[in-house]
This record gives structure tokens, C-alpha cells and sequence, in this order.
């Protein structure tokens, strides 16, 4: 498995970075994980921290050396990770629960699955077109999807920025799933909404398709900076191009490029590696031990079940 992945963060205009990102790998499975706290909600960073850290806890523990059922793997990790953070909230004696969004990647075998709450999103690129974008959770892609709002009013009207989905809300978060077969070159983005907002997706989707991603990150993120100024969210962006599981022709490529390359052959079954405990710009949160983690999955199981919203 061969890919280059590249990930950024900017705190923009705000006072503290809420957003979290990060990516693990085995040889035959990587996972590409990127959370925004709510800051309506106190500790927003911390709720991202946990989902991160629970999500990439248990890729660990059942990538050997890929994911058996991804879809019931990436549903169950994010509710796993809403429970953590309660579980936490309880811990620390926190007022009210901290809430994130989420965007989660599962790539094995050339294909790619993915899971979201919220408004962070995830892109599917090749060739300059976007081949799939996830839809936000909020309530103007609701009036829009309904008809009630024209799509123009996307970034203008006032309820753009209300969601209905995160974890850390007192009701389970509805997971979304989506998935497609990558083809060599193919790209895939997730993003804050302090990206997305900025930029139109056909300006991102030019960006990534005449650039590599080492210099498109970065380029978007200024020109998101740019765009919001003195008001600007935080801003986040990590992604890969795919290269599949054939050693791809290195000849031509330029030194950033080949710097931000990786390849997992070398690695045995039970061998991981993850940026994602240190994603957090130094600031890690208290994450439960293994045996809390299999807590929160078993509740999330049984609540599952009761609810018939378990994938067969």
C-alpha cells in the first residue's frame, strides 16, 4: 500500500485551535480521522481529542492487519468515541458535555469507506472532479434538501452554521457512511469548516488536481485565511493521493513530493504507526485505558441493537 498524505492546521482569528486531524496505518489498512469542536460548547478541543484518540485506539486493536467490516468498524469507533466523551465529562466533573464533529477514512484493498457527524467533511477527488462530497449535517442542507432553501443560499443563510448531528449531544449521533473503489491518483481531502466555507469545491478540486497535495494543502488553507480575515474559523485540512499497492514510478517527482510519501510493505501483520496521539499541538487529553474504551463499545453495542440501526 503506497500513498502521499499531507496535513495542516491554522488557528485563524480565533483564540484557541479546536480542530484535530490525523491518520493511522498498518500494512494493508489506513485510517484518516479529522474533528472540529463545537465552540458553542465549552471544551471543544477536548471533545475532538477523545474522538481521535478512541477512533484510532480501536483501529489499532482490530487492524491486524486490516479491518475486517469497515462500515460496522467506522459506525461503531465514532459512537464509541460520543461515549468516551461523556464518559469523560463524568470523569472531570464537567459542567455541560463537550461536542466535536467528525470525518473518518477507511482505506484497504483500494477501497474507501467513510463515516461523518456533523459539518466536516470529506472529498473525493480525481482528475480535477469531485466524484463524492459528504453531506453536513446542519440545518440549511436539510431546508435545501427539502426545497425550502434555494442551494445559492448556502453561505449566506442564517441557519448555516446550526447542526443537528455531533457526538457529545445527549442523543446518539447518526453516522453516515459512504464509500467508493480508488483508482491510482485519486485524492481524498477532509476538511473543517473553516476550509470548505472559504472555498468553492471547484476551487479546491483546481487546487488539487494541478498541484500535489504537500503544496495544495497549504495553499488552500492561506487562501481560506485570507478569505475570512479578521473573523476567520480555525482551519484544517489533511490529505492523501492514493497510489494503490503497486510501487508507483518515483522518477520526476519533486523532493516535497517524495517526502510526503509512504509505503507499508515493510511492515509485518501486527505493526501500526499513527500521528494521531500527537495531533492535538501538544495539548493531549486524559484518554481512558483499553478496558474503558471495550466499556463504551459494549454500551454503544447494546444501544445499537436496541435501536435496530446496527448494519447487518
Amino acid at each position: 500500500m503506497q500513498f502521499s498524505v499531507y496535513q495542516q492546521s491554522h488557528i485563524g482569528a480565533r483564540k484557541q485551535n479546536q480542530d484535530r486531524m490525523g491518520y493511522s496505518y498498518t500494512r494493508d489498512a489506513l485510517l484518516l480521522v479529522l474533528a472540529d469542536g463545537m465552540g458553542g460548547h465549552a471544551h471543544g478541543e477536548v471533545a475532538a481529542t477523545v474522538a481521535l484518540q478512541t477512533i484510532s485506539l480501536l483501529f489499532q486493536q482490530q487492524a491486524t492487519a486490516y479491518v475486517k467490516k469497515p462500515e460496522q468498524f467506522l459506525q461503531q469507533a465514532i459512537l464509541a468515541a460520543h461515549e468516551t466523551i461523556h464518559r469523560h465529562r463524568q470523569v472531570k466533573g464537567m459542567s455541560e458535555t463537550p461536542r466535536t464533529t467528525v470525518v473518518a477514512a477507511l482505506v484497504q484493498h483500494n477501497t474507501v469507506v467513510w463515516a461523518h457527524c456533523g459539518d466536516s467533511r470529506l472529498y473525493w477527488l480525481r482528475d480535477g472532479q469531485v466524484l463524492a462530497r459528504t453531506r453536513d449535517h446542519s440545518h440549511i442542507e436539510n431546508l435545501i434538501a427539502r426545497g425550502l432553501v434555494p442551494a445559492e443560499q448556502r453561505h449566506t443563510h442564517p441557519d448555516r452554521n446550526k447542526l443537528y448531528n455531533c457526538l457529545g449531544a445527549d442523543s446518539l449521533p447518526r453516522v453516515e457512511l459512504g464509500q467508493g473503489v480508488l483508482q491510482s491518483g485519486d485524492v481524498l481531502l477532509l476538511c473543517s469548516d473553516g476550509l470548505w466555507s472559504m472555498l468553492p469545491d471547484q476551487e479546491i478540486a483546481h487546487s488539487l488536481q494541478h498541484q500535489p497535495i504537500v503544496r495544495a494543502v497549504p495553499a488552500m488553507l492561506q487562501a481560506a485565511l485570507a478569505a475570512g480575515g479578521r473573523s476567520c474559523d480555525n482551519v484544517t485540512a489533511l490529505a492523501i493521493m492514493w497510489q494503490g499497492s503497486a510501487m508507483a514510478d518515483q522518477r520526476g517527482k519533486a523532493a516535497d513530493e517524495l517526502s510526503s510519501m509512504i509505503s507499508t510493505e515493510a511492515l509485518s501483520q501486527q505493526e501500526h504507526s499513527s500521528t494521531i496521539a500527537r495531533s492535538a499541538a501538544g495539548q493531549r487529553a486524559d484518554l481512558f485505558d483499553d478496558a474503558e474504551i471495550e466499556k463504551a463499545i459494549a454500551e454503544i453495542r447494546g444501544a445499537i441493537a436496541k435501536s435496530s440501526q446496527l448494519l447487518k
